[in-house]
């Protein structure tokens, strides 16, 4: 069939894996938001911001549906939420947010991937005041009307906002964030993400081998199926 039908189907199946790995942190994060703040969403922000990634990934609705009813289950799984710190090779640091049904095996994988690819394991402290936790929503851009909204963005307690050909970023404190959940949602401003995040205080400029090392270990360590977010502070 050719070049060009083997390049299609090795992106087709790039993409598959990509959407597939989307689903499930998403379904273990509506599992720890159903743990924590129980099966409505009306009165579970964490679920709320949960389901409105799930519809920003194109996330089935019975997929969402079947992970609220499965996390609601008595004998439903239970997912512990482990951060875990380090340095990347050229002095990079990183925190990894995991959601894990066991640490032990956890941590043995990062270590791993931390050995192989030369960099190191920390310990809780090390990197992550290096960061500072925001809230940070993504907003379709042909759907808002930005210059009638922006002030009230302000209002409702955004720190920051970057405009995009796509979307729109708007960035809050930590504290800040239920707030500006809840006045897109009274608005029905869309919102494609919502979530809290960790961003760097201070930022490193890498050259281009450099980065090349840096990033084949991020994204070692993002392939792990425990792995639910990972931060650094390359520039």
């Amino acid at each position: 069939m050719g070049r060009a039908f083997e390049f299609r189907k090795v992106r087709k199946f790039k993409r598959w894996a990509k959407m597939s790995k989307a689903f499930t942190k998403i379904g273990k994060e509506i599992a720890i938001a159903v743990k924590l703040g129980g099966p409505d969403p009306h009165s579970n922000p964490r679920l709320r911001a949960a389901i409105q990634n799930a519809k920003g990934a194109n996330m089935p609705k019975d997929r969402v549906e079947n992970a609220i009813k499965k996390a609601s289950s008595k004998d439903a799984e239970s997912f512990d939420e482990v951060v875990y710190e380090g340095y990347a090779p050229h002095g990079i640091a990183l925190v990894i947010e995991t959601a894990t049904d066991n640490p032990t095996r956890t941590v043995a994988n990062i270590r791993s991937y931390f050995t192989k690819l030369g960099g190191s394991l920390g310990t809780s402290g090390s990197v992550d005041f290096m960061f500072e936790r925001k809230g940070v929503f993504k907003l379709p851009a042909k759907d808002v009307k930005f210059d009638e909204l922006e002030m009230e963005l302000i209002d409702f307690g955004a720190e920051d906002i970057k405009v995009e050909e796509d979307e729109v970023m708007v960035y809050t404190s930590f504290n800040d964030f239920a707030g500006m959940q809840k006045a897109l949602e009274e608005k029905g401003v869309p919102v494609t993400e919502a979530n809290i995040e960790r961003i760097p205080m201070t930022t490193k400029e890498l050259g281009e081998e450099e980065a090349t090392e840096v990033f084949e270990l991020i994204e070692r360590i993002e392939e792990d199926d425990d792995v639910q977010s990972v931060y650094h502070n390359v520039a």
